[in-house]
């Protein structure tokens, strides 16, 4: 009977280790489990989160939310680390030449293909909202969380997703109507086929300057004011987690839109099916771009860049926002439809973007331990050499010396022995 018992304690014990394991688990992965919910959410529910909607999310979502995601960069990109990483100008070269110039001509290139291609069971309208993410800038908050997690260098994250976002203000609509010009074979995805260009940057700047630019602004001049309040109030209120809730809720009305225009409906499965598996290939491929550029193989390793940098480049370069692609989308498309249809790709991308880095962030954390446990050993391997070292040509004591020195000296020896027998002579 008392081993029974023992054997039951033990059962449960285990039961009750597994459970926690697995709650443990599920709340660390609660973003992931978050995206779950809202996009069954907006494929229970459109109507509640889509542009116009219940909740007005083209007011309290396109413009609230990334106005507090932006907010709170303000507030917890630190001063000092801004202005050292500011001066990174290798690193920032590299990540926008990716975001902006080698992921919108790949983009590019694969819609291109496609749109030859002629599958008429393939959306044309999907193909501009591949171009556009190919476009648009790094995410918002993912990248410095993901960074973080990996232990890569999170200040540069902020500076590139600070750089990133603001460069993506002026540049993005500027690609978009470079690779959907008459010539290109996009010309009916363009936005200004029914309105000038300088309308367009108009309701784009719109939206950006008051979703973006001055929350950022405000976010800098309160943490400059306040910076002992501010830590503690991002310590507190946990403010990089209301971030991340905010662009679940940008997601949400994202999927809602696409739902509420029946874009997941109409569009045929082969649309759907091409878009998650391209977009998982153009991550990866993206991802590796990075890693090529910032540690190439045939330069010196003087000239790579550190661990922590490659995995700051790495997630930041090949990463594209809703936070901003959105908002871009709606600025330059007035039918609900376009909207939709725009939206999928992008939308399906900042999913499976987070899904994909869950799986590497790992791999990445590894990636730079190894080198800090290098580092350690060799440090400890150094120490003990300098140790050996100094015992070895350490000064011994005086009494010692002289001793080693007449036991050793011949001449010393033979030069006192005549002195002792003339002294016995007198």
């Amino acid at each position: 009977m008392a081993a029974d018992a023992v054997r039951e304690k033990k059962d449960r014990s285990k039961a009750v280790e597994w459970l926690s394991r697995v709650f443990w688990f599920l709340v660390s992965e609660w973003f992931v489990i978050g995206m779950g919910v809202v996009v069954a959410l907006a494929y229970k529910f459109p109507t509640v989160a889509m542009n116009y909607g219940h909740i007005r999310a083209d007011i309290s979502i396109q413009y609230g939310a990334v106005a507090i995601i932006f907010l709170i960069s303000g507030l917890n990109i630190p001063r000092q680390k801004l202005l050292t990483q500011a001066a990174h100008w290798q690193a920032h070269i590299v990540t926008q030449a990716i975001s902006f110039l080698v992921t919108p001509a790949i983009a590019f290139g694969f819609a291109s293909a496609i749109r030859v291609a002629h599958n008429p069971n393939i959306n044309q309208w999907i193909l501009i909202g591949i171009i556009i993410t190919g476009c648009t800038p790094t995410t918002v908050s993912s990248n410095v969380v993901m960074t973080r997690e990996a232990k890569g260098n999170e200040s540069l994250s902020l500076i590139e997703v600070s750089v990133g976002n603001i460069m993506g203000a002026f540049l993005t609509p500027a690609l978009v109507q470079m690779f959907l010009s008459k010539h290109s074979g996009f010309a009916y995805g363009n936005p200004t086929n029914k309105s000038s260009i300088q309308s367009l940057y108009a309701r784009v700047m719109k939206q950006l300057g008051i979703g973006v630019f001055i929350p950022l602004f405000v976010g800098q001049v309160i943490q400059f004011v306040f910076p002992v309040q501010t830590k503690w109030a991002l310590a507190k209120f946990k403010l990089a987690k209301i971030g991340s809730f905010c662009l679940l809720l940008i997601i949400w009305s994202s999927f809602s839109n696409s739902f509420a225009s029946g874009a997941f409906e109409t569009v045929s499965h082969a649309s759907i099916i091409m878009v998650c598996f391209l977009n998982v290939g153009l991550y990866l491929l993206f991802t590796i771009i990075c890693f090529l550029a910032a540690r190439f193989p045939g330069l010196r390793e003087k000239f790579h860049f550190s661990r922590p940098d490659t995995v700051a480049i790495m997630l930041c370069g090949a990463a594209k926002t809703v936070a901003l692609g959105v908002p871009l989308i709606n600025a330059q498309y007035t039918s609900a439809d376009q909207v939709g249809y725009t939206s999928i790709a992008l939308v399906l991308y900042q999913g499976e973007q987070i899904l994909v880095a869950q799986v590497l962030v790992p791999i990445f954390r590894r990636w730079i331990e190894r080198e800090i446990e290098a580092k350690k050993l060799k440090e400890q391997a150094d120490l003990e050499t300098k140790k050996v070292t100094s015992e070895d040509t350490s000064p011994t004591p005086s009494g010692e010396k002289q001793q080693e020195t007449a036991s050793t000296s011949g001449y010393s020896s033979d030069a006192q022995e005549p002195r002792l027998e003339s002294n016995e002579k007198k």
